[in-house]
């Protein structure tokens, strides 16, 4: 197989249910033209060193996932967001090889297009941080704290995003006052939650 990257071999040749799969996909992949990296992991398929393609498993699953995959004409409806939260990218997923192998021609159709949205510097138009919701135990503590607000206001608009998602998610007010106090800190110093 051309164009692979002995770096991302270990992905390849580590034990897993989906190996033959992945084994397939990387072939459709790089006869693709794509450069094969190692990014968060996993194979990540790229042009111009930009982002189009990565391949992952899930316990139930495989999966293509295209990072600017909201963008692309499903016309097959093959494409799904991963969770309601997820702004950009979209997956394709598989759990058996005859699957990947019977929809060959769409997936390469899938990943050209993906190559033309990225070579025409398309974006997604991601949603505001002010389009999240601010749960009220977050808003009571950035109301009693302004400098938790200033540093809160300084982060970029993806960790906010990701505080207020992670804050948010508990169904329980104590739940999400514990995170909010795990927090604080790191939005002091200017980090994301996973950073």
């Amino acid at each position: 197989m051309q164009n692979t990257n002995p770096s991302v071999d270990f992905f390849f040749d580590k034990p897993s249910t989906w190996q033959d799969e992945y084994a397939v996909l990387r072939k459709l992949i790089l006869s693709c033209g794509l450069t094969e990296d190692l990014k968060w992991g996993c194979p990540c398929y790229t042009n111009n060193k930009r982002n189009i393609v990565l391949i992952h498993g899930f316990k139930e699953y495989c999966a293509l996932l295209f990072f600017k995959g909201a963008l692309l004409n499903d016309a097959s409806g093959k494409l799904l967001q991963q969770t309601g939260n997820v702004q950009s990218a979209r997956q394709i997923r598989f759990t058996n090889v005859s699957d990947i192998i019977e929809l060959n021609a769409i997936l390469k159709a899938y990943i050209y297009e993906a190559i033309s949205v990225e070579e025409a510097g398309l974006k997604v138009a991601l949603k505001n941080t002010d389009a999240y919701h601010i749960p009220d135990e977050f808003q009571q503590k950035l109301s009693e704290q302004p400098t938790l607000k200033v540093a809160f206001e300084a982060l970029t608009p993806g960790r906010q995003r990701g505080y207020l998602l992670y804050f948010a998610a508990p169904k329980q007010a104590s739940t999400r006052v514990s995170r909010i106090e795990k927090c604080i800190p790191a939005i002091m110093d200017g980090k994301g939650l996973n950073d």
